[in-house]
């Protein structure tokens, strides 16, 4: 799915970050969400690597990146040190700056990144994604019924960890398989390496802890960045899915905008796994603004 790429993972804070990289100019580090890995990107890649040159991680917790336990806290798996984890990378790698592209929860680290790293990102995308902090406080009857991963994943562990780990292959289908696409969008080798990392013993933890610093530490980052007036300084792109939950029950450039004042954007026609069901419209929005 990645000719001509190669392994460069390393390893940050004590933690081994899975990533490979290819293709030539400009760096764009692209981050996955839930419960995906790098693996997301297969369609969009060979395109972006004729233009850029490509990192393509898995986060924290997630793919083949190392998943330690979780801090009291969560803030080992804070938005702002997964966030870190990939400015190590990138550093690691030889960048210094760098765009970002990032579906889901990659998105929300990419976020993070910018208003954290104001001189180390040049452009950022988000794909399919709101503000955590709007997200979770105008939480709606539709929002819940479809996000109900929001509201399960955060329960005390071990509870939702053994869950997923005794049906994997269901916890799958019942996440990717269950939005409007149905499970259309992903190729059998792109859904047998998702589910082969999310077998692996600590994923649903690292999963887990990912969402349990959404709704502790992250909203706190949030709330702090928003009281001292702290805006993301580059160009900001956010795209969903029109088909999708932020279409339906949130405003994203409005709510966008209280995080910056260079934000724009729109739907696409698509539901959440833009990189998947539709890569040649992605490509189409994202080549544009990433070029300019």
């Amino acid at each position: 799915m990645f000719d001509g790429f190669k392994d460069v993972s390393a390893k940050v804070d004590s933690v081994r970050i899975k990533a490979i990289t290819g293709g030539t100019g400009p760096a764009l580090l692209l981050l996955h969400g839930h419960p995906q890995t790098h693996v997301i990107w297969h369609k969009v890649v060979p395109t972006l690597a004729k233009h850029f040159t490509i990192v393509a991680a898995d986060l924290r917790g997630y793919g083949d990146s190392d998943k330690p336990q979780g801090l009291p806290d969560h803030s080992n798996y804070s938005k702002r040190r997964l966030a870190q984890d990939q400015v190590d990378l990138m550093r690691t790698l030889g960048y210094e700056s760098f765009a970002v592209l990032g579906h889901d929860r990659g998105g929300r680290v990419a976020v993070r990144m910018a208003l954290d790293h104001p001189k180390v990102v040049t452009k950022l995308i988000t794909l399919d994604v709101a503000p955590t902090l709007a997200m979770y406080e105008k939480t709606s009857f539709e929002f819940a019924r479809a996000y109900w991963h929001w509201f399960f994943l955060v329960r005390p562990a071990p509870f939702p960890e053994t869950l997923i780990r005794a049906d994997a292959d269901l916890y799958l289908k019942q996440t990717i398989g269950a939005r409007s696409a149905g499970l259309k969008p992903f190729t059998p080798a792109a859904y047998a390496e998702y589910l082969r990392c999310l077998q692996q013993p600590d994923t649903a933890h690292g999963i887990c802890e990912d969402y349990r610093a959404s709704v502790t530490i992250d909203l706190e980052h949030d709330r702090e960045s928003l009281a001292k007036g702290q805006k993301i300084k580059c160009d900001f792109l956010a795209l969903w899915g029109a088909e999708g939950v932020i279409e339906k029950c949130f405003d994203p450039i409005a709510e966008w905008r209280n995080f910056s004042d260079n934000v724009s954007g729109h739907s696409l026609p698509c539901g959440h796994y833009i990189p998947e069901e539709a890569p040649e419209l992605l490509i189409e929005c994202a080549l544009p603004f990433l070029r300019a």
